[in-house]
């Protein structure tokens, strides 16, 4: 019964051990231990103050939350940088008056992403999505906050996919 016990804890040990790298949400961190997220500056021609501090936040608050590595300022083993390259708002659908009965919230970003670790994982790649809300509405307070909350939260998905992922 005693070596059972110690061939159980054994076998459970080498399976934690040999899960090095991966987290539970299945993102591949390599050797990697740190990473940093540069400021993303807004280049888009529709400027919305404040955008670019709010992504950059969700992006270091999402990698901090599915991986176990350290957030720093600088010399991170993972690198993100980039801008905001498309900020629109434009109508999807038309009324019978021809006014918009829905609009759309474009929000687009480029991301150049550097894994000192494993350069062959480096990539440059730009990212977009949406949202729609009813053409009677202003994009003000509520809506806003709701929007950028949908959009942030599935571009740093798909950057995260896009650079931690290896599924």
């Amino acid at each position: 019964m005693k070596y059972l016990k110690y061939s159980l804890l054994a076998l459970i040990m080498t399976t934690l051990i040999g899960c090095g790298a991966y987290s539970f949400t299945g993102a591949d961190i390599g050797e990697a231990k740190t990473f940093q997220v540069n400021y993303f500056q807004n280049n888009a021609a529709l400027i919305e103050p404040g955008l670019e501090r709010d992504f950059t936040i969700s992006l270091q608050d999402l990698i901090q939350n599915q991986t176990s590595l350290s957030l720093v300022n600088s010399n991170g083993d993972l690198v993100y940088e980039g801008e905001i390259t498309e900020y629109r708002i434009s109508p999807t659908t038309a009324t019978s008056s021809s006014t918009a009965a829905q609009n759309r919230l474009t929000i687009g970003v480029k991301v150049r992403f550097y894994n000192k670790k494993d350069d062959e994982k480096d990539f440059e790649k730009s990212f977009s999505f949406f949202y729609d809300y009813e053409g009677s509405e202003l994009l003000t307070s509520t809506i806003k906050a709701t929007a950028f909350e949908e959009i942030f939260e599935r571009l740093t998905q798909d950057i995260f996919n896009a650079s931690l992922a290896n599924w």
